[in-house]
C-alpha cells in the first residue's frame, strides 16, 4: 500500500486521534489520551502519513523553538507499523526543522523497549533522564496519599486521580472541568 506524507489539516483530527490512541495502547503511553488534537504552535510541524483513503496512519508533531526542535507526538497505527512510515515522517521532520533553523531534534519518551530501540536505530543518543510517577490506589490503597504527603523532596503534584462521593457531584462540577460519573452495570447469571 502506498502512503503519502503531508501536512496535517483540521479534517484529519478524527483519524489523527484514533491513530494516536491505537498506537499508544500497547506502549508506556497507554494512558495518554486526548479528546482533541493538541495545538502545535507556529512555527511547529504537523506531519501525517495517510493511506489511500486519506486516513491518518502515522503522526509526527514537532515543536520548534529557535535552534531546538522537539518531537511532541510520534505514532504509527498498529496495522501500519514496520513499513517505514516512522522513518519517513522523521526524515521529512528533519528536513523541515533544519529549514526552520533548528540544529537539534530531540524527543522525550518513556521506557518502552520498542520505542527506545527505534530512537537508537534512527541515530538518536540518549542523555538526560527523570522519572514520571503515577500514584494510583489500584497499585496500593495508600499510594496517592504517600505521593502527595508534604513535604516530599523531589516531587511536586502535577496530577491526581481521585474518587469522590456522588452527593458532592454538583459542587465538583462547579470546581473542575473534567468530572465523569462512573456507573456499575451488573448481570445476574
Amino acid at each position: 500500500m502506498t502512503h503519502v506524507i503531508r501536512e496535517y489539516t483540521a479534517a484529519d483530527e478524527p483519524s489523527w486521534l484514533r491513530c494516536r490512541v491505537l498506537s499508544f495502547l500497547d506502549t508506556a503511553y497507554y494512558d495518554d489520551v486526548d479528546r482533541t488534537k493538541p495545538v502545535v504552535p507556529a512555527p511547529g510541524l504537523e506531519l501525517v502519513a495517510v493511506d489511500r483513503t486519506d486516513t491518518v496512519v502515522g503522526i509526527m508533531d514537532t515543536l520548534v523553538e529557535g535552534s531546538l526542535a522537539t518531537i511532541d507526538t510520534a505514532a504509527v497505527h498498529p496495522e501500519h507499523q514496520h513499513r517505514g512510515l516512522g522513518r519517513a515522517l522523521l526524515r521529512r521532520t528533519c528536513i523541515r526543522a533544519r529549514e526552520l533553523g533548528a540544529t537539534t531534534l530531540d524527543a522525550w519518551t518513556r521506557d518502552d523497549p520498542d520505542t527506545l530501540r527505534w530512537y537508537r536505530a534512527m541515530g538518536f543518543v540518549e542523555s538526560d533522564h527523570y522519572l514520571h510517577v503515577f500514584a494510583h490506589a489500584y497499585t496500593a490503597p495508600d499510594e496517592p496519599a504517600r505521593a502527595i504527603r508534604s513535604p516530599r523532596p523531589g516531587l511536586r503534584l502535577v496530577a491526581a486521580f481521585l474518587h469522590a462521593r456522588l452527593e458532592d457531584e454538583a459542587q465538583l462540577r462547579r470546581e473542575f472541568d473534567r468530572v465523569h460519573m462512573c456507573r456499575r452495570f451488573a448481570l445476574t447469571l
